[in-house]
Order: structure tokens, then sequence, then C-alpha cells
């Protein structure tokens, strides 16, 4: 009977002007991120070693470990919260209509009794915190008026729950059961991430401004901000605490994530610029990040996943890569079968070596849907709507990417030209 050697895994879907929140276990090194209707549970040990959740109903939106890493909750963009086991297949242990829209975060308390959600509603319904194994609502969440982007729950005692919004405002919540205590208005634009700090004394919020803004986490009052000193040049997409509390990773447009140093007063001053090899483009924009170990995450716009040493920060990033959008053909290559090929219809083609995983990619300059793919001889033949036949030397693609020929298929007559 045949048993699953590898799995290549597709890259997190994005979209242009919004961060994602891919979340982590320390446990195990394994990451959470959702693609379509799908959870992606990747390891950062070994990252063929990759599991998929897809009984999701709608698009996944985003997902989270349990305090103890036994059971995972993932939410949607209809509002739902599913809540399954890591282990057994993932089996279903409870599912909860959350919200009336689409959910963009969800944390879990310290104690794992309870989560919160956060993201998009009917009225003033953007934020509910809830029992895990009933669903009962633990508080009310007012102070909102439009559409919740992140949440966090702090994860010490005395418990607070903090949330931030396209209202520019970050909101603090006592309890539980929860009731609004205070609320700031210090960004200028949208607030797109929360983080309280691993040992529950801080807490910080990044924003479309630029800015990133500390809070004391029991009390709630701001004690400082980031630096704007050598600081982001963009809208600050996302953020994550270093495992001492000491240092925070943040990701923007401007495509650097820069490691702070947090200070005992408040503070924080840039102690290190890391930048992703790419074109520049637009699809290297920073939009997503975890600090998980020794391990510094990335995530770019189109959607390449660069893992950085937080012990060697001068080391070149391991870079993963893959898919977005489906899948729509692949080949295996005659003379080396450890290297298979695959395109999906965003005009992607893809290279990956068994036993090692992403190996690199080529993308077509003419956006048209890949509808035949093939490795024939020293070439790979593409096809797709534009009534075109695109022809790439083979051993140029294996060894450096990108030079190709381009054959324009018009009338049934082939003609090559360069390209």
């Amino acid at each position: 009977m045949a048993e699953l050697g590898e799995t290549f895994a597709c890259v997190p879907s994005t979209e242009r002007g919004r961060g994602i929140l891919i979340s982590g276990d320390p446990k195990s090194n394994k990451i959470l991120y959702c693609n379509g209707r799908s959870v992606i549970i990747l390891s950062l040990d070994n990252p063929l070693d990759v599991a998929i959740y897809g009984e999701h109903a709608y698009q996944a939106t985003v997902a989270r470990f349990s305090p103890n890493s036994e059971w995972i909750a993932s939410a949607d963009v209809s509002g739902t919260v599913r809540i399954w086991g890591t282990r057994n297949d993932f089996v279903l242990k409870k599912e909860f209509r959350v919200l009336s829209g689409r959910i963009d975060d969800l944390q879990w308390s310290p104690d794992g009794m309870r989560i919160v959600a956060s993201g998009d509603g009917k009225g003033k319904s953007f934020v509910r915190a809830f029992m895990w194994d009933s669903g009962t609502n633990v508080g009310e969440f007012d102070g909102h008026s439009k559409r919740v982007l992140s949440c966090a729950f702090k994860p010490t005692r005395p418990f607070r729950i903090a949330t931030c919004a396209e209202d520019f405002l970050v909101n603090f919540y006592e309890g539980p059961p929860f009731k609004f205590k205070l609320s700031h208005r210090d960004h200028s634009n949208f607030v797109n991430c929360i983080r309280f700090s691993p040992d529950g004394t801080k807490l910080i919020s990044v924003s479309s401004d630029k800015k990133g803004i500390l809070y004391d986490a029991k009390t709630g009052e701001k004690i400082g901000e980031l630096s704007s000193e050598d600081g982001h040049k963009g809208s600050i997409y996302a953020v994550s605490w270093s495992s001492d509390s000491k240092k925070v990773l943040t990701v923007s447009a401007d495509k650097t994530a820069k490691i702070w140093d947090i200070s005992e007063d408040g503070s924080g001053t840039v102690s290190k610029t890391l930048t992703s090899p790419g074109s520049g483009g637009v699809e290297d924009m920073l939009v997503g990040c975890l600090w998980l170990n020794d391990h510094i995450v990335t995530v770019s716009l189109g959607g390449t996943i660069s893992v950085f040493s937080a012990i060697d920060m001068d080391k070149s990033p391991r870079l993963l890569s893959g898919h977005m959008k489906n899948i729509t053909s692949l080949s295996v290559l005659q003379n080396d079968p450890k290297i298979i090929l695959s395109a999906s219809y965003d005009g992607l083609i893809v290279k990956w070596i068994q036993g090692i995983g992403y190996a690199g990619k080529l993308e077509r300059k003419e956006n048209s849907q890949i509808k035949c793919f093939a490795a024939h001889g020293d070439e790979i033949l593409s096809s797709a709507y534009d009534n075109k036949v695109l022809a790439l030397l083979m051993q140029i693609f294996l060894r450096t990417l990108p030079i190709i020929r381009v054959c324009n298929m018009g009338n049934a007559n082939l003609h090559k030209h360069s390209w």
C-alpha cells in the first residue's frame, strides 16, 4: 500500500494592502497559515513535513494552536470557528458561528479555556470571546465602529483582551467576564496587528501610519513608541515578540523586516534590518511575520516564506515558496526523476527536488492561465489561453532561471523568437 512520502506545500494566500497573521507552536516548531479553504501545518525543522486541514466550507483566514498544542482553532470568511485535534486525523471537536462576517484574528486564553475572535460583522459585533467547549459568551466588546483586524489575550493574570481596528482605535477589556476599560486613538491609520509580550508586561500595536506604540499590559496606558529613526517607510502589517520579551519583529510594505530592542520604559530602537532576496517589486512587500524560538519568519505579498536564524541574523534566509493558485499541470524530468516541475493557472512554474522541496520558480510575463505544460527533451513547453507557447531551455531553468524563448501561436502557425 502506498504511503505519503513528502508534501510540497502551497504558500499563504495574501492580499495587497492587508497583512496576514501566521502563528506557530514553540513545542514543535510548526507554523500555521491559510490558503483557500485549507489550513497548512508546516514544520520549520523539516519543510517537507506538511499536514493539510481542508474541512472549512469557506476560505480559511487564520489558525492558532492551543496552549497545550493538542488543538487548533481555525476561522474563515463566514465567521465560523472550527476546533480540531492536532492528532487522530484532525478530529473535529467543536464548531461555532462566532461573527456574521470574516474573522481576521483569533487567540486562545493562556489557560486554554477561552477564545477571542475579531473581524467584520453587522452592527457593532466585531469581537467575541467564548468558552472553547460550549461557545458561551464571556463578555461584551463595545467600542469599535469598523472591522477589527487583530485581537490579543494577555498571557498572564490578571487577564486582559486588547483589540485594534480600521477605526484607528486600540481598545482594552478587563475580565472575565470581559468589559470595556479604555480606548486609545494614537494611530492615524488602520491598526493592523496587536500583541502582548510573552511575559505579560507590555503590549504593542502597529499600524499603516508606520508607527508602533507600546502600552502597559495591565493598565492599558501608553508607555512608549518605536523610534522613527531608521524606522519603517511604509505600512507596518504585523508584529511578533521574541520569547524573552526583550525584542520585537515587524514587517512592512517597505519590503523590510526590523528587529527592535524594547527597553523597560517601553521605547523601541532598531537593532537589525532584514531583507530577503527578490526583484524589489510589489510582490516583495512583507505582510506577515513570526518569531518562533530561534526562527524569524517573514512572508511576502508574493507568498515567499523567508526563515532567518535568530542566532545568526547575518546568515542568508532559507526560502520556502510554491504556488498560491491552483496547480494545473505537473511534469517529472525523464533524465532526472528527482526533479518535478509544476505549473499553476496564474502563470507560475515551480521547480521541486525530491528530498529538498522548493528549488526555484519562473513566472510568465504574460499573465495568462496555463492550460498545458510538459517537459520534452531539453525544453519546457507551456501553452496558455493567450494562444502562445513558451519554450524554456531546460538546463538554463534548472541552473539559474529565467532565460526563455517565446513561441507565438497564431492561426495554428508556430513562430519562434527571442523574449
